[in-house]
């Protein structure tokens, strides 16, 4: 999935839309997303310029969105529904991501009860966990 077809599915947009592409998904149980990671990203304005690092709760949304859209293909839903979180558990930062670095953005959903979903959640650069965590959500009205 590209951008275009990722704008189609989920609510966000710049500078909020942490997503570039999809590359994965099996529409059922996993999910693989790319989140390019630039110098003019706007949050590396503020957020230790000097030594400019992306913020971990913008991994942990970055994770959220791709999550969202195998939340929404799990269902058979585009179109803007509202995904919301109700929950984020032991999440680890293993090391920081910083421009250049493009973050891989895998998800497993661990369990569904309607439209509730958790999701085991791991955010790699290269080879290298940087982000990982459980993320629960589910569709709003």
């Amino acid at each position: 999935m590209d951008i275009n077809e990722i704008r189609k599915i989920i609510p966000h947009r710049y500078p909020f839309l942490l997503v570039d592409r999809i590359i994965e998904c099996d529409m059922e149980s996993r999910i693989v997303g790319i989140k390019n990671v630039t110098t003019n990203e706007p949050f590396f304005q503020g957020h230790f310029p000097d030594f400019p690092v992306m913020p971990g709760v913008l991994i942990i949304e970055a994770l959220a969105q791709v999550g969202c859209i195998l939340a929404l293909k799990i269902l058979k839903m585009e179109g803007h529904p509202s995904v919301f979180f109700t929950g984020i558990d032991g999440a680890k930062f293993r090391r920081p991501v910083v421009p250049g670095d493009q973050l891989r953005l895998e998800l497993v959903k661990i369990k569904q009860r309607g439209t509730l979903f958790r999701f085991q959640g791991k955010a790699f650069v290269e080879d290298q966990i940087a982000t990982e965590c459980e993320l629960q959500a589910m569709l709003g009205k």
